[in-house]
């Protein structure tokens, strides 16, 4: 069975999407090459890392990371897991500032981690992308952007296109001078030749997208 590694050639994914599209190209000139990820060569636990994504949710960064180290205290761990998860109660968590709908994610993602449905890192060295998000968008409070995002930042993968993300529909809107940000399917076909690095290409539409809002109207 194949396994995929984490990361991959930024060098090559630069120069392969200057060569399929001159627009976005102009914009990666102006920008630069973007590093690669510090976090693709470092080991974490999915569950974890999920149970993360569930706490920060709608809340600013600070206050998430608040809630969060008040959970760590709370059951004696800087790993969230069932395991440890198992040591606190709802009361306790709400104590902690955790939400009831979060709560219960919380619970839905530690009792399928007890099952084994979510699959850890060697596991997921082996699988296609589109297998992990359909493993674990079923947890409660888990959406494919949330997957995408781990796909992306920890596991490197090159060739995902977060399509409902509106960064990067507002990226594609400035480097294409539209009228009107692109609908996901529209970004699907036009993400197509940035394949095999549609990672790369997404991290460039973020900045652009960023450096488009920055941008006084009188200057655009």
């Amino acid at each position: 069975m194949p396994r995929h590694a984490r990361g991959f050639d930024v060098e090559a994914a630069w120069d392969h999407l200057l060569r399929r599209d001159r627009r976005l190209g102009a914009w990666m000139m102006r920008l630069g090459p973007l590093p690669a990820e510090p976090r693709w060569r470092k080991s974490f636990d999915p569950v974890d890392a999920l149970a993360r994504a569930i706490l920060f949710q709608q809340l600013s960064g600070k206050a998430a990371a608040t809630i969060v180290g008040r959970v760590e205290a709370a059951i004696g761990s800087t790993r969230l897991h069932h395991d440890t998860l198992g040591r606190i109660d709802d009361a306790a968590l709400r104590a902690c500032g955790v939400s009831g709908n979060k709560a219960l994610a919380l619970r839905d993602l530690a009792a399928r981690a007890a099952h084994g449905e979510i699959p850890d890192l060697r596991r997921m060295s082996t699988m296609h992308q589109d297998a992990i998000v359909a493993a674990l968008v079923p947890v409660r409070g888990i959406g494919r952007w949330t997957v995408e995002m781990m796909l992306m930042f920890r596991l490197g993968r090159p060739d995902v296109l977060p399509v409902d993300d509106l960064g990067i529909r507002k990226g594609v809107q400035k480097v294409d001078r539209l009228e009107a940000m692109p609908t996901p399917k529209e970004l699907l076909a036009r993400g197509e030749k940035w394949g095999p690095y549609r990672t790369y290409a997404s991290l460039y539409l973020w900045r652009i997208a960023d450096a488009a809002a920055a941008t006084p109207r009188s200057q655009a």
